[in-house]
């Protein structure tokens, strides 16, 4: 049934809002962006026939290769002159490009040179000193990615990249990745909420265990499936699957059927039909949630690498 909801709706909303520069807004007829274009890319990359898709393809890989800063990053929106978060994004996509692997080594050399400001040396020292020090228990010597460069580690950035260097082949990887990888993946862990599971940022916040949120530990799990026996992992995915009758967002549903999938986990007979919910309120304003779908109920799963298998 979401098969078919996929075919008839997902592919063709997202093909009819495609830019003439190649890229796609955040919703229809919004200026084109690198986050929505790298999801829908995911998304078309999947469709079968692939030859159906391929002019839209070509055009989503045109429009990131020309979005790319000179210093090998990529920005939020087309007026910026900084690059940010999304550069894992673009990164992690263009790997289904050959021709892209000059930008990839770029945009991931970027990654790898762009360090946190709140884990420095310097800061670490003052916040032993501080007053403030007892509000988070967070290990500030782990060092994940911010969403915008030199301010402070977050879980979701923090997944991003880790799931594109996981994804790229080691020649495009600067020396310094290996390093980066075990100091992001240390971060990740030790933010985690106290019973699985995590939020944006930090697990426990003046004494209180913090709530773990879908999206977060959706990235978080799926940038850490190379551990899947990990007691974090065990005890995240047992919180996701206790909350899933409550999840009513068709982006938050579709992300954890893809995480679940990916962990080797059954997906709930009884969950809400995405038909049912489009007929409520077409939720299909949204580029990216549309991507989600796709890639949760479409025919194929080779966009991630899934946990059980092992990686070469």
């Amino acid at each position: 049934m979401e098969a078919d909801f996929v075919q008839s709706v997902c592919w063709p909303f997202l093909q009819s809002a495609q830019n003439a520069d190649g890229g796609w807004g955040f919703h229809p007829g919004f200026v084109s962006r690198v986050e929505p274009t790298c999801w829908a890319l995911h998304a078309l990359l999947q469709a079968s026939p692939p030859a159906q898709v391929e002019e839209a393809i070509l055009g989503g890989f045109r429009f990131l290769r020309m979005a790319q800063l000179s210093d090998g990053a990529w920005p939020s929106s087309p007026k910026e002159k900084a690059g940010c978060w999304v550069t894992s994004l673009a990164c992690w996509v263009l790997l289904s490009e050959k021709g892209s692997a000059p930008a990839v080594a770029a945009g991931m050399k970027w990654l790898c040179d762009d360090w946190p400001r709140d884990s420095t040396p310097w800061r670490r020292l003052l916040r032993r000193f501080s007053s403030d020090r007892e509000l988070s228990t967070q290990n500030d010597s782990y060092r994940g990615w911010g969403w915008t460069p030199g301010t402070s580690s977050w879980v979701e950035p923090t997944s991003f990249a880790l799931i594109a260097f996981g994804e790229s082949p080691q020649e495009l990887l600067p020396p310094t990745a290996n390093r980066r990888r075990h100091l992001a993946e240390a971060m990740l862990y030790d933010r985690m909420c106290p019973g699985g599971g995590w939020n944006c940022g930090n697990p426990r916040v003046y004494g209180v265990a913090g709530e773990p949120l879908v999206i977060p530990t959706v990235w978080a799990l799926l940038a850490m499936r190379n551990h899947p026996d990990r007691s974090e992992a065990a005890m995240s995915l047992e919180w996701l699957e206790r909350v899933l009758d409550n999840v009513q967002g068709p982006g938050s549903l579709a992300l954890a059927r893809i995480c679940l999938q990916c962990y080797g986990r059954k997906w709930p007979s009884a969950t809400l039909s995405m038909r049912d919910v489009y007929q409520r309120n077409e939720f299909f304003g949204s580029i990216p949630v549309a991507a989600w779908l796709c890639l949760a109920w479409g025919s194929t799963v080779h966009w991630l690498s899934s946990a059980t298998q092992e990686r070469t």
